[in-house]
């Protein structure tokens, strides 16, 4: 494997840990109030 090949390799690795956190950041059910919310307050009724 030549270097540069190398280098392609560890940065799509790079790339895909990065999403794969990004991933489940946002997905953690710890979060899932604060994500939910502006849904719900876009379908209430404002009175």
């Amino acid at each position: 494997m030549t270097c540069s090949g190398l280098g392609y390799f560890i940065y799509t690795m790079l790339l895909a840990i990065v999403m794969g956190g990004i991933i489940v950041y946002y997905y953690n059910p710890k979060r899932k109030q604060k994500v939910e919310e502006p849904k719900r307050r876009m379908l209430d009724d404002e009175q």
